[in-house]
């Protein structure tokens, strides 16, 4: 079931890079996050309430809220403001790259982390191809996976600490109230709220399905290692591409199929699902080794210490 709720996740944050490079045709980046965030603000604090949960004004929540939402608010306005100068398929290749940059970030520094670091790198001069031209929207986007990084490192340590829950209504008050004055600088002509069919799925996508996947994935992760989640997200980039291909018509050429494929190839070995295998494997094979005369007095124990 956990594994259930993060493929349909991931296909739901997969539909949110064509439905917002289809709506930027109509709004500006920073008003349309705005309306984006706000409706998952309202949405996920009418939850909060009816659960009858109380807003405390915990100064360490607060600040730990506040330094995560730097992070979240600079991944999403670089990745919105990327994506009107690039493809919702380069968009998603690009921001997979936070799964290879988390363990760089946390100086987790293992072998398969330099292996991905090395792939990701590689495909993602195949998919830029800055050879022939290089294109801001792309740029932006390398600039949204850093910060996407930084901000799933703080949550490694701050979901731990504290109300969770709490802890995320917090982030989404704080990046809505940060897309004001943002929004405000842009100077949205009005016509650009008009109410529209793309206007109206995009804010279904995003606001309302995408909040929705958050807080599954909450839940799942405390069901699932951390490797089998990184693995099943490295599907959002395949599901973005599928996407934007049947409801935008975008086509990759040769070399970015190529660097896709390296890119996809760095998030799942980054993942360290593959170590995780090999190291499932070994321990099986030293279980199978023992006799079961030496297994079972040590599962008594067990056991009888559990009580």
């Amino acid at each position: 079931m956990p594994q259930l709720a993060l493929l349909v996740s991931t296909l739901i944050w997969g539909a949110t890079f064509p439905a917002t490079k289809a709506v930027l045709d109509q709004i500006p980046p920073f008003s349309f996050l705005f309306l984006r965030f706000l409706l998952g603000m309202l949405l996920t604090v009418g939850v909060f309430l009816m659960l009858r949960n109380r807003f405390r004004l915990d100064r360490a929540l607060l600040r730990r809220s506040a330094i995560a939402t730097v992070f979240l608010f600079l991944g999403y306005a670089l990745q919105t403001v990327g994506l009107q100068y690039t493809t919702a398929s380069n968009s998603a290749f690009i921001t997979a790259l936070y799964v290879v940059l988390v363990p760089l970030f946390l100086r987790r520094f293992q072998t398969h982390t330099w292996v991905s670091a090395g792939l990701a790198v590689v495909g993602l001069w195949f998919l830029l191809d800055p050879a022939v031209s290089i294109n801001l929207g792309d740029l932006l986007t390398v600039g949204c996976a850093a910060a996407f990084a930084g901000h799933i490192s703080c949550l490694e340590s701050y979901t731990r600490q504290g109300n969770s829950f709490a802890f995320f209504v917090w982030q989404l008050i704080f990046v809505t109230a940060a897309l004001v004055p943002a929004m405000l600088i842009e100077s949205p002509a009005s016509a650009s709220f008009a109410p529209s069919e793309i206007l109206f799925l995009a804010l279904t996508v995003t606001g309302v399905l995408a909040t929705g996947a958050f807080a599954a994935q909450i839940w799942a992760q405390r069901l699932l290692p951390a490797q089998k989640v990184a693995l099943i997200f490295s599907l959002e980039p395949a599901f973005a591409a599928w996407l934007a291909w049947y409801f935008l018509g975008e086509h990759l050429t040769q070399s970015g199929w190529l660097g896709s494929g390296l890119i996809l190839a760095a998030v799942v070995f980054g993942s360290g699902v593959f170590t995780v295998m090999g190291e499932a494997k070994a321990a099986n094979r030293a279980f199978q080794g023992n006799p079961p005369s030496e297994v079972r007095p040590q599962s008594r124990v067990t056991r009888h210490e559990s009580r």
